[in-house]
């Protein structure tokens, strides 16, 4: 590649952060702009191995700053997710059914209890059920289950579809995607980035983005007053059963993991949740954890064949909050990362508010409480 120069922004990761950030900023007018992916293909790490879950009431024990922006960007995804369809053709088989939180035993059903109760003074949409209101709507699940939460706003999208509409949409729109290509250092000079060292040479762009997940922490600096970022890869392993018939609808939580039924009839279970370094694998150890998820939650599933398995590595920070800004030190340096179990979730809102500050200078006010680099 030699060098490369007259970039507006470099993006340096293709997930799905860096193909939304990309479309975004293209939407916006800027029309040199570039993807610095160190795989042979678009999206292949954490943004294909995740399961596609856009639940934030599922997940969440209080409405704070994190919380808000969740909701946000859940609630973007029915235009996003029609878009993408109208700009690629993709269908991102966003499927409306609801979200289903079990309790197995006393301990969950106090959690839900809880989770029911600030939601509800909230405002939010959320049900209480008894056991058999829980399996009424979702027969296959056990019949150990004391209680449940249904939460008809926190949908799922098909991950990898969605990878494939948004590295189809970034392409028509002239976005320049470098490939098997690792950026290595970041060209600071004067507290001002102006390039990128890749193992293919260097890419000059007046502004870049680190997006690029877990392996942004192994990202060197030409400048010692640029804090490294601190970013630790955490390993969720998955399994793929197949189903003989769509009988599951909802996204299926139990406080140990989940159960997501996609429209072809595969059925995901995650997940684990493992601090192994850049170690991507599937252990035996995981699948039988993961299997026992899938006995618990809903027995049938836990006898269907297996089909598929895959490991993949979240970037998770110190207090498992995204970073989603301008740095504090660079100038023209923008972050992206941390967004750990939640990538799949915080892209449509990344991408919408991180373009608006690039090209206006102003911090939106849903990234005011994160935390900065």
């Amino acid at each position: 590649m030699g060098n490369y120069s007259s970039l507006d922004i470099a993006i340096i990761g293709g997930g799905v952060i860096g193909l939304t950030l990309a479309r975004a900023l293209y939407k916006r007018g800027v029309k040199s702009v570039a993807l610095i992916e160190s795989n042979s293909d678009i999206g292949m790490e954490a943004s294909w191995a995740a399961g596609g879950m856009l639940a934030p009431q599922s997940e969440a024990n209080e409405a704070d700053a994190f919380f808000n922006l969740a909701c946000a960007s859940r609630d973007l995804y029915t235009n996003f997710a029609k878009e993408l369809f109208e700009e690629t053709g993709i269908d991102v088989e966003l499927e409306k059914t609801g979200t289903l939180y079990l309790a197995f035993n006393e301990h969950d059903l106090e959690e839900i209890e809880k989770r029911y109760r600030w939601q509800t003074k909230a405002g939010l949409k959320v049900e209480k059920l008894n056991a058999n209101e829980a399996r009424e709507i979702e027969p296959y699940i056990s019949e150990n289950v004391l209680g449940a939460l249904r939460f008809p706003l926190d949908v799922q999208v098909e991950n990898r579809l969605l990878v494939k509409a948004l590295n189809a949409s970034v392409e028509k729109s002239g976005v320049e995607i470098f490939t098997n290509t690792k950026a290595e250092t970041l060209l600071v000079e004067n507290k001002k980035t102006f390039g990128i060292e890749t193992s293919k040479g260097i890419i000059h762009a007046e502004k870049i983005i680190i997006a690029n997940g877990a392996w942004a922490s192994v990202l060197n600096f030409k400048d010692n007053i640029v804090k490294k970022i601190n970013l630790e890869p955490v390993r969720g392993q998955m399994l793929c059963f197949a189903s003989p018939e769509r009988k599951i609808r909802h996204v299926i939580y139990s406080p140990r993991g989940y159960i997501v039924p996609r429209i072809d009839r595969r059925i995901i279970v995650g997940s684990t949740s493992e601090r192994v370094g850049f170690e991507k694998r599937v252990t035996c150890e995981g699948i039988n954890a993961i299997t026992n998820i899938a006995l618990e939650i809903a027995p049938p599933v836990g006898r269907f064949p297996l089909v598929d398995y895959w490991s993949g590595l979240r970037p998770a920070t110190e207090n498992e909050m995204p970073v989603i800004g301008a740095s504090k030190s660079i100038k023209n340096l923008y972050y992206a990362v941390g967004h750990y179990r939640n990538g799949i979730l915080l892209a449509p809102i990344t991408g919408e508010l991180l373009a608006d500050e690039i090209l206006s200078g102003n911090k939106p006010a849903l990234l005011k409480d994160l935390q900065e680099l």
